[in-house]
């Protein structure tokens, strides 16, 4: 993958096996780029495999897929949300 070349994280937004939960994951400074596939089939097998990690929004209830702007928009938020805190911590320091 070209961006792993240039230094990026590579995350898959899927419900798999061995996925982390968005709200447990530990977000570092490395820039990262997400994937994100369609609401019926999600994300690949071939291009999971490729990723670095894969992260789930966690859902409750029947149906456990979201809109894909739905889902960009509640990942992105939560990682600018984790990155502005760590910012701020490292302001006091």
């Amino acid at each position: 993958m070209e961006l792993k070349k240039k230094g990026y994280k590579v995350l898959a937004i899927e419900q798999t096996e061995g996925s982390i939960r968005l709200d447990q994951y530990k977000h570092d400074v490395q820039p990262t780029a997400f994937v994100f596939g369609n609401e019926v089939d999600g994300v690949d097998d071939n291009v999971l495999a490729l990723c670095d990690g894969v992260i789930e929004i966690p859902q409750w209830g029947m149906k456990h897929s979201l809109n894909i702007s739905v889902a960009a928009a509640v990942v992105l938020w939560e990682f600018v949300r984790k990155e502005s805190k760590q910012i701020e911590l490292n302001e006091h320091i």
